[in-house]
């Protein structure tokens, strides 16, 4: 009877454990949160640049680009990634290489020259969402929505001032001027040094030949030096040259004759090799570097405007080289530069930009 009475309760136990075994939930699979994404940076602006004839190297025009490319490419390296590219020859594939940039989706792309210009303009048309940035180049009709961006320079302003130079310093009274490409840019080159010579002395001598007439004219060392030395040996002791690479070549005439040369662009003592430093009397700079870091970055701050900018010596866009190198000769005729700039700068002496405007000027000068 006990045994029967002791299975029963068994029984009765584990069907009460059934049933509450039944009544408890399953606790839940626990669930890892997910990390949040982290938030990427924005993709990173393309700059393209395409050099003009002569390419990197030139101690010039060229060279003054790339400088501004690659100071815009350091302060702004989180924010853009740059390209450079030469054109082969005498520059015949300028086109191709802006269209090639611009079908690789950079965002601002320059050409430096103004042998650009038409290939500019082409190529702007074609990718209305690119920016443009054209050197010395003019494309017309732009405005301030415009994807092409032209600067320009008064590069008679500095011409005259380097011309103020040369006069100052001749022993000879005879000085020489060599171009590149016989163009209307050169031509201000050369009608603003005419001026700057003129206005000091009407008695000086001005020498003047020209590399030759087409874009070859920017990167022939040899002719450069052989002109060069064909004013030297006539009587010149300053030559002023707007020559590109060619120019090289009128530096190392300078050398070999132990007289003065004038530089263009860029400040040529800098680059130049330390036997030929102290026969750079000074240099005509042209900002390239600064319109080419300004554009930039107006771009990467979303400022960037179409039409047209232009620098002078009102706005440091234009100047004349000072340097260790030159330091004793300039502080002779330093006050003079400076009294003939600021006349300038005021408009009480307006540079001619062509030989047309020279002629008029020059008997103005006389009277």
């Amino acid at each position: 009877m006990l045994r029967r009475v002791l299975a029963l309760l068994l029984i009765a136990m584990l069907a009460a454990s059934m049933v509450v075994g039944c009544g408890q939930q399953a606790a839940p699979p626990k669930v890892e949160p997910k990390p949040e994404p982290k938030p990427q940076p924005p993709a990173k602006k393309k700059v393209g640049l395409v050099f003009d004839v002569g390419g990197r190297g030139d101690l010039s025009f060229n060279d003054a680009a790339y400088a501004g490319l690659e100071k815009a490419a350091k302060e702004f390296a989180d924010k853009i990634e740059t390209k450079w590219l030469e054109p082969s020859g005498a520059g015949e594939n300028r086109e191709e290489l802006l269209r090639l940039l611009a079908s690789q989706k950079y965002d601002l792309i320059f050409g430096v020259g103004f042998l650009f210009t038409d290939h500019v303009a082409k190529v702007a048309k074609e990718f209305p969402a690119v920016k443009f940035g054209l050197i010395d180049g003019f494309v017309d009709k732009l405005t301030k929505d415009s994807n092409t961006l032209c600067l320009a320079f008064k590069e008679q302003e500095g011409s005259f001032i380097v011309g103020v130079a040369a006069a100052l310093t001749t022993k000879t009274n005879k000085v020489g001027f060599v171009g590149g490409m016989k163009i209307p840019l050169i031509e201000k080159f050369e009608a603003g040094y005419v001026a700057g010579v003129k206005t000091v002395n009407p008695n000086i001598t001005v020498m003047i030949d020209y590399v030759g007439t087409t874009g070859d004219a920017f990167k022939n060392a040899p002719k450069g030096k052989e002109l060069a030395l064909k004013q030297y040996n006539a009587g010149a002791d300053v030559i002023y040259h707007a020559s590109g690479q060619s120019g090289i070549g009128v530096i190392e005439a300078a050398t070999s004759k132990k007289k003065f040369v004038i530089g263009v662009d860029s400040d040529q003592a800098l680059m130049a090799k330390p036997e030929q430093r102290p026969y750079i009397l000074t240099s005509m700079l042209k900002m390239v570097d600064t319109a080419v870091y300004e554009t930039i970055k107006a771009f990467v701050g979303g400022k960037f405007e179409g039409g047209y900018r232009i620098f002078g010596l009102s706005d440091g866009g234009i100047g004349y080289a000072k340097n260790d190198y030159n330091k004793d000769v300039i502080a002779k005729i330093g006050a003079k530069l400076e009294e003939y700039k600021t006349k300038v700068v005021k408009g009480e002496i307006v540079v001619p930009q062509s030989n047309e405007e020279l002629k008029t000027y020059l008997t103005k000068i006389k009277k």
